[in-house]
């Protein structure tokens, strides 16, 4: 049984901040750029983890090929952590042979006994935006993912609608597909006006029982509503 991390998450959801506090031979892994402060009894060493293979597949997943481990060879300490978006932080406690599939740019960090491994998902993550790689987190420990925005957590007993870029993370005992919210398949009239000018696209239909992760905000959007008010070169 892996021992669980003692850690807090503060400033949340804006500006949060994850500090995990390790004791002796206690070690932590994490993206690369996301220390923010380190006791000096702590270590840290960057490399691949689990050999070229897992490695290509993280940075597939949208994440880095490098991971930063954390140690604690002589003697407790402390390490802050802020994630690249702005926006919170969230926990989640692996075990009882479940998983979590995670988004692009999702992960933060994890404690030992937990595993990252990428998953093909074809053609339908080519058709959700979010890429055709995901990460899957397995094993057993603790994981720290984020999101744009807050981070949401839904309950699915049965089938949900989420739109595509905003869907965070969420428990491989759910399936899903990437569609059409229901009435605006492409067709004639109408619909197909609805379709292309509602602003409603692509959504992702989870069925089963499980949990999803929703960011109540997505790179995207902001970044076409920044758009129009871009330096534009004055021409002569």
């Amino acid at each position: 049984m892996t021992a669980q991390l003692d850690f807090s998450i503060d400033h949340r959801p804006d500006f949060p901040l994850l500090q995990v506090r390790l004791g002796a031979g206690q070690s932590l892994f994490a993206e690369p750029a996301a220390m923010v402060t380190m006791s000096p009894a702590l270590h840290m060493r960057a490399g691949l983890k689990g050999g070229l293979g897992k490695s290509l597949g993280r940075m597939f997943g949208g994440e880095s090929l490098i991971v930063n481990t954390f140690s604690a060879p002589n003697g407790a300490g402390a390490i802050d952590f802020a994630p690249a978006a702005l926006g919170d932080i969230h926990h989640y406690a692996l075990g009882n042979g479940g998983g979590l599939m995670l988004q692009r740019g999702a992960f933060l960090a994890h404690g030992e006994g937990v595993t990252l491994d990428a998953k093909w998902q074809g053609a339908r993550g080519f058709f959700s935006g979010n890429g055709m790689v995901m990460l899957r987190a397995g094993g057993s420990g603790d994981l720290f993912f984020n999101g744009y925005g807050a981070v949401m957590p839904i309950d699915v007993d049965g089938g949900y609608y989420v739109d595509t870029g905003y869907v965070l993370a969420f428990e491989d005992t759910l399936s899903y597909r990437v569609t059409t919210m229901p009435g605006l398949r492409p067709g004639t009239g109408q619909k197909l006006k609805t379709f292309f000018l509602g602003g409603e696209g692509l959504v992702c239909q989870f069925s089963g029982r499980g949990r999803v992760w929703v960011q109540t905000r997505q790179i995207g959007s902001f970044l076409g509503w920044i758009y129009p008010f871009r330096p534009v070169k004055q021409r002569n």
